[in-house]
């Protein structure tokens, strides 16, 4: 299992911290440890999730990955 520290463009508020959390947790073979303004912290198995995985998590909650 990997952990990483994402940073995350564009997030204001609880809602949007909401809306990230949502989307992370239906990745598979993912664990959302914390999501708070501006970052999210996963653990996760680095050979069934893809780096675009994640960035397609993100932008589907209508954010930008930074990192």
């Amino acid at each position: 299992m990997t952990t990483k520290e994402l940073k995350i463009e564009g997030m204001s508020c609880g809602h949007c911290v909401m809306a990230v959390k949502k989307e992370l947790s239906k990745i598979q073979n993912m664990i959302v440890e914390d999501v708070q303004i501006g970052k999210a912290k996963v653990q996760y198995d680095e050979t069934k999730v893809t780096d675009k995985n994640i960035t397609d998590a993100i932008e589907e909650a209508g954010f930008k990955l930074i990192n």
